[in-house]
């Protein structure tokens, strides 16, 4: 759910018409400057801090809703915390790099259904909502998620 945010620009490269340039190769053109990155959703939810809140008000919900909970019963949670905070951090344009597996391989085996995920996503809700996360930011953070389910789903 990872860094993945960088667009990397194109770089035409000169090529010399002079003859005794041929054989020479090119010279590299000079490296693109990185897009700048949209950090306005990462700094509205309050920056580390509140990405922090998020998680743990998220890891509460998950914990306490049993239909959900019994997926992460082998699970580090202190890990998970850490990958879920990367996670967010970098998918709103903050300065951190999600270093967790795919979410293929995360869910891989757990063979999770679309009633599993909309449950985890209304714990999502309900986590937001005792963060007191803004609706119109929950409305940002679903939908920097919900494109995940077909990753998440039937793995």
């Amino acid at each position: 759910m990872h860094a993945r945010h960088v667009v990397l620009a194109c770089a035409l490269l000169a090529v010399a018409a002079c003859a005794n340039t041929a054989n020479k190769p090119a010279p590299a053109a000079p490296p693109a400057p990185a897009a700048a990155r949209d950090d306005s959703l990462y700094r509205a939810l309050g920056a580390q801090a509140g990405i922090e809140k998020v998680v743990d008000a998220a890891l509460v919900e998950i914990h306490n809703d049993p239909h959900i909970d019994l997926f992460f019963a082998n699970t580090d949670m202190p890990d998970l915390r850490r990958l879920l905070v990367e996670q967010f951090c970098a998918a709103t344009g903050g300065p951190c790099e999600y270093t967790g597996r795919s979410m293929e391989e995360a869910h891989g085996g757990l063979n999770l259904t679309d009633e599993d995920f909309d449950r985890f996503v209304a714990d999502l809700v309900r986590a937001f909502d005792k963060a007191a996360v803004p609706k119109d930011l929950q409305q940002q953070l679903l939908a920097l998620f919900g494109p995940m389910r077909p990753q998440i789903v039937g793995q």
